[in-house]
């Protein structure tokens, strides 16, 4: 088989509608970042898409395409990758491509004839059940008395859930001989901290003491009003600002959730700086370097002011993730929640590891930084750990 051949008899299967999903992996050219490629379609707006679920390191990407545009996508990504595992409703298909893209393909006929779910809002396996009553969200208003989703709050709904993901996929870096300490800095209405401590020590059994720390002191106030009717015994919010807090010597997991511009990287340094094994961080207003980028080599883009915010923004979660690395966390930067539902979508998640720094890691965020012609304020907070 051609490779001309292939993309068309690809398509042509993904187009008559037997397509449950796919995987294209194996990277003909590292220098691009991306590992591997999802696929799956889905039905938005009454018209079949295909989504595209991009993985880099650090990063996690979502397209949709319609499917009557398929073609070029399908063709690129398999000029980029050697690998394609893709499954039908009847056959399971594995194609290996060559340097020279010669194409092997082998199928595996399935014993039952699978069907395609086209949701694009499938039912999920949610950790905090849709239909199951929950106190703490039905006092938040995210619930009516009878456990029910209000209409309105479906969006938090979602929020709230994929916020509980992360702190599941955190339990096996907490400890479990001892109370868990947990900090969440510009705590709000704190939705998600009466989630974090509902999952874990309502479902998850674990001993925490959670403090909740915010300007706004009506909101502070009520939310304690609420953990103690709740009966949180172990939850607190106080009133007080991230660069004067400090109750604490170490702490097992910081929460920031739109904490602005450097009061993100004053959290996260102060999270460093207490030896924290979880650090969940979703950024906001990221002002810091939009007035200090000068990079002549990147005016095509930072002439326009919309690029420039934007590119500000990615550049400064980019570098939060990359000094984190420095000094010794893993680090990713992942999607929160949906774009349609709020801009604010990146979260930094960073668990402290063993590794130590190299000096190809310090070069390469020093050639970027440069570059930008910037100093960060997170590079400075962490000056004395970075060597």
């Amino acid at each position: 088989m051609q490779f001309e051949e292939l993309v068309e008899i690809c398509v042509r299967r993904i187009q008559e509608g037997t397509f449950i999903q796919g995987t294209i992996s194996q990277p003909r050219y590292k220098s691009t970042g991306l590992q591997k490629v999802k696929l799956k379609p889905v039905e938005i707006k009454k018209e079949v898409h295909i989504q595209l679920e991009y993985h880099y390191e650090r990063i996690l990407k979502h397209e949709n395409i319609k499917i009557t545009d398929i073609e070029p996508v399908l063709r690129q990504l398999l000029e980029q990758f050697k690998q394609m595992h893709a499954e039908f409703t009847d056959e399971k298909v594995h194609i290996q491509l060559t340097k020279k893209f010669k194409v092997s393909w082998k199928a595996e006929q399935t014993a039952t004839t699978k069907t395609v779910d086209l949701s694009h809002n499938r039912k999920k396996n949610y950790l905090l059940d849709a239909e199951t009553p929950y106190p703490f969200l039905i006092r938040l208003g995210v619930q009516s008395p009878d456990g029910k989703v209000k209409k309105q709050k479906y969006d938090k709904f979602r929020q709230i859930n994929r916020f509980v993901e992360f702190i599941d996929d955190a339990l096996v870096h907490l400890p479990k001989d001892r109370p868990v300490r947990i900090l969440d800095f510009g705590s709000g209405k704190s939705y998600l901290t009466f989630a974090l401590y509902h999952y874990l020590h309502i479902e998850k059994g674990l001993d925490i003491r959670v403090t909740g720390l915010d300007l706004k002191k009506e909101v502070i106030e009520e939310c304690n009003v609420i953990a103690k009717d709740l009966g949180y015994d172990q939850l607190e919010f106080l009133v007080g600002d991230i660069n004067d807090y400090n109750e604490e010597t170490s702490a097992d997991m910081v929460v920031t959730l739109h904490a602005c511009d450097v009061a993100t990287d004053m959290a996260l340094a102060r999270a460093v700086k207490w030896g924290a094994e979880v650090i969940l961080s979703v950024p906001c207003c990221q002002h810091e370097l939009f007035s200090q980028i000068q990079s002549p080599a990147l005016d095509v883009m930072l002439q326009h002011g919309l690029i420039k915010e934007r590119f500000s923004a990615l550049a400064t979660d980019s570098i939060r993730a990359e000094l984190l690395t420095l000094v010794g966390y893993d680090a990713q930067l992942l999607e929160f929640i949906d774009m349609e539902h709020t801009p604010k979508n990146i979260l930094i998640r960073a668990y402290k590891t063993e590794k130590k720094p190299t000096a190809e890691g310090f070069n390469k965020y020093e050639a970027f930084r440069d570059l930008l012609n910037v100093e960060p304020f997170l590079e400075k907070e962490l000056a004395g750990l970075l060597g």
